[in-house]
């Protein structure tokens, strides 16, 4: 059985068009993206190194990687969000190879492949998502680089990613996100462990109402948050 949500997987198809607007219902992952990507590349200087997007959609973070000279493969279970992002490497350039599969059929296929994986605003939607971490950590070559990012679950975080986010400044359409499904850094944090990962380094990733910006924040996990982790050699 694939570890899908099938409702998970028509919210995003319902609005794929519109994942390049960047002053639509994606415009807090395009205002994200540098810093994820800014970040990735920090720790794996990815320029050359294969590297693997798993739930990638209509391909902010895969199209930010390749900018930077990774040889990129995004993969993803809705179709929609695929054709928008095969369209857009087409008219950026650039050279993704994107496929509709999910992470542990890829990892069944090709294990130990990738320098670097990517899973970034994905697994809080996702049925079971400690079964990602493990395809991830198949997916790893020896020596690999892991990066996660998703969402805290306490009363912060409710207010800030469903309250706030959704309600009352509408950065994100409602229903977006479900509270249930939030992880906290612990729950991340012993899923990679239990496949064997080392974790290296959590970092949050706050916005400023005032400013409007995103920062990477390393004191303060309490809402976004990205977490780093290796495979050993």
């Amino acid at each position: 059985m694939t570890n899908v949500d099938p409702a998970e997987i028509s919210k995003f198809e319902s609005i794929a068009s519109r994942w390049w607007d960047p002053s639509g219902e994606f415009k807090p992952l395009h205002e994200i993206n540098p810093l994820r990507c800014n970040y990735i590349d920090e720790k794996a200087n990815i320029a050359g190194k294969k590297v693997l997007d798993i739930g990638c959609g209509g391909g902010i973070a895969s199209e930010g990687l390749a900018q930077r000279g990774a040889t990129v493969t995004g993969i993803d279970l809705g179709e929609a969000p695929l054709e928008v992002a095969k369209l857009h490497a087409l008219e950026s350039g650039l050279n993704i190879d994107y496929q509709c599969v999910a992470a542990e059929a890829l990892a069944e296929e090709q294990a130990g492949t990738f320098d670097v994986v990517t899973c970034l605003e994905m697994l809080e939607h996702v049925p079971d998502p400690a079964s990602i971490i493990t395809a991830c950590a198949t997916l790893l070559k020896p020596g690999g680089q892991l990066f996660l990012s998703t969402i805290n679950r306490n009363p912060k975080a409710y207010g800030a990613m469903i309250l706030a986010a959704e309600y009352v400044l509408k950065m994100v359409p409602k229903g977006t996100h479900e509270y249930r499904r939030f992880i906290k850094p612990s729950e991340l944090a012993r899923w990679v462990r239990e496949d064997d990962l080392l974790v290296e380094e959590l970092m949050g990733m706050t916005y400023n109402p005032l400013t409007r910006q995103f920062k990477l924040t390393p004191n303060d996990v309490d809402v976004n948050y990205l977490l780093y982790a290796t495979k050993p050699e």
